[in-house]
């Protein structure tokens, strides 16, 4: 089996991370997938960001849930990473969305709600609002920390892909693996490795595989994926162990 290659807040390790540039490079690097993460703004809007204060990846401060989309796009979301990608701006889901659809990109497009420290209210339904019913060149794949944000996209699209992101805690993965609600496992690098003899019989796709030899010993166990900052270096070293 080829692992796919995902390609982490898009080409995080050579973009600033859930931009607009981010995304476009790992889709000419060649990624065979694309991981980011959305919030809720204070006025209801989709927006792409990973933390859920703008304070790391911008030139502002604050939650996002306490800006509305008007304060959060004046924000520089490009300068802390280079003076190259001066306001690059935090895109909204539908700009993404557009951006794929205008690629034709036909490889995963893994969305993270980030409900896990903040709830963010009717955020599953707005989600579903943006990506249901369409022909998208993409595959849609689900996935969170919070097993209520699952089960409810699960609810609202039974038919979408979803798997069950976590650092230690298998409780909830394991429970919808037994009612198929997730088809994969999407835990942490050090989790994998740590549990190395005894790994459960599920489809697997690890986060973050940076290192060589995290991401050869993650193409020597053949799993499903890995969610990577250096796709294009993920996708040399697959190519040399997986002949692709």
């Amino acid at each position: 089996m080829i692992t796919q290659i995902i390609a982490h807040r898009g080409s995080k390790g050579v973009r600033p991370e859930n931009t607009i540039v981010a995304f476009n490079k790992a889709i000419d690097e060649g990624a065979d997938g694309i991981e980011t993460d959305v919030h809720l703004s204070k006025d209801g809007k989709l927006v792409i960001i990973h933390d859920e204060t703008v304070n790391r990846t911008t030139d502002g401060e604050g939650r996002i849930f306490d800006k509305t989309l008007a304060e959060i796009k004046k924000l520089d979301a490009g300068a802390y990473f280079s003076e190259k990608y001066v306001n690059e701006r935090i895109p909204t889901l539908q700009e993404v969305v557009d951006l794929l659809i205008q690629r034709k990109y036909h490889g995963i497009f893994n969305l993270e709600l980030k409900t896990d420290k903040i709830k963010y209210p009717g955020i599953e339904q707005k989600v579903y609002e943006v990506l249901k019913g369409e022909d998208f060149p993409f595959h849609l794949v689900y996935s969170s920390f919070n097993p209520k944000s699952i089960s409810v996209l699960h609810q609202l699209q039974p038919e979408v892909e979803a798997a069950s992101l976590f650092k230690i805690n298998t409780k909830a993965a394991r429970r919808f693996s037994r009612r198929r609600i997730i088809q994969e496992w999407h835990p942490s690098i050090a989790w994998v490795r740590s549990h190395r003899f005894f790994l459960p019989h599920v489809q697997l796709r690890p986060w973050t595989v940076n290192s060589e030899d995290d991401i050869k010993y993650c193409f020597k166990k053949n799993f499903k994926g890995i969610i990577t900052d250096y796709p294009t270096r993920a996708l040399k070293i697959r190519k040399k162990m997986q002949g692709e």
